[in-house]
C-alpha cells in the first residue's frame, strides 16, 4: 500500500500501520534512537518516572512495540500487558524480558473488560492510532476512577516556520533511512506525513478533556517538538 493512500480513510490507515510496522520491527529500536536524536531512552525515562507505579499495579502498554516502556513498568513493580498490532514487535519484547506479558490487539478495540487497569501508558501510540477519539474513549473505559494515562509523542509544532523546517528535516532524514534500509523512501516518510494530520499537544489534550479525562497536563520535551501527556480518569 502507497503512502499516497495511507491516510484516506481509518481502515486504509490500520492496513498501511500494520504492513509499515512489520516491515520495520527488526530495525524499530534503532530507527527510534536515530530519529528522536538519541534521546527516546530519556524521554520514556522520564514518562515511568512520572508514571507513579506502584508494586502490583496493573498496566496496560498500548503500541508496546518492542517492549521498553511496558518492561521498565514491569521492573517497578506492576503486572503489565504490553499490546501492538504487530506479532513481530511482540516477538522482539518477548525476547527482551518475560517481566511483562505480550498480545496482539487494537488500541481501538481493546480485548479488557471495563476497568481493568490502575495505569495505561503509550509511546508514539495516539499519532498512529487511525481512530484517535475512539481510541480515548476505549483507554477511558478500560481504566480505574483515579487511574492515569501517560503519552510520549512527536508533536505538531503551532509555529508554521517551526512546524516546515521540522517535517522538512523528518522528511529528508526518513526518506534517506528508508533508501539505506529498506531501498524505499517511504517508508519512514510516514512520520512527518502522520505529524501533519496530527491534531498536536493542545489538540490532544482537548481530546483527552472530550473523552472525560481530568487533570490534563502538557509536558514539552525538546523545545516542544515532543510531548508527554498525562491525564487521570475522575474518582
Amino acid at each position: 500500500m502507497s503512502l499516497g493512500t495511507a491516510f484516506d480513510s481509518p481502515e486504509q490507515k490500520r492496513a498501511h500501520n500494520r504492513q509499515l510496522f512489520a516491515t520495520i520491527a527488526d530495525r524499530y529500536d534503532l530507527i527510534t534512537a536515530v530519529l528522536s536524536y538519541g534521546q527516546d531512552a530519556r524521554w520514556k525515562r522520564r514518562l515511568v518516572a512520572m508514571a507513579g507505579v506502584t508494586p502490583g499495579e496493573r498496566a496496560l502498554d498500548l503500541a508496546c512495540g518492542t517492549g521498553d516502556i511496558a518492561l521498565a513498568v514491569a521492573a517497578r513493580g506492576a503486572r503489565v500487558t504490553g499490546l501492538d498490532l504487530t506479532p513481530r514487535m511482540l516477538q522482539l519484547a518477548a525476547g527482551k524480558s518475560r517481566a511483562a506479558t505480550f498480545l496482539a490487539g487494537d488500541m481501538t478495540s481493546l480485548p479488557f473488560t471495563t476497568q481493568s487497569f490502575d495505569l495505561v501508558t503509550t509511546g508514539y501510540g495516539l499519532r498512529n492510532v487511525p481512530d484517535l477519539p475512539a481510541a480515548i474513549g476505549e483507554i477511558a473505559r478500560v481504566l480505574r476512577p483515579g487511574g492515569r494515562l501517560l503519552s510520549l509523542d512527536f508533536n505538531r509544532p503551532e509555529p508554521t516556520v517551526v512546524r516546515v523546517v521540522y517535517l522538512a528535516y523528518l522528511t529528508a532524514a526518513g526518506s534517506a533511512l528508508g533508501w539505506l534500509l529498506h531501498r524505499d523512501p517511504d517508508t519512514y516518510r510516514y512520520i512527518p506525513e502522520s505529524i501533519r494530520r496530527y491534531p498536536g499537544a493542545s489538540g490532544v489534550a482537548a481530546l483527552l478533556t472530550a473523552g472525560g479525562f481530568v487533570n490534563v497536563r502538557i509536558v514539552p520535551l525538546l523545545f516542544g517538538l515532543m510531548t508527554l501527556h498525562l491525564a487521570e480518569r475522575p474518582r
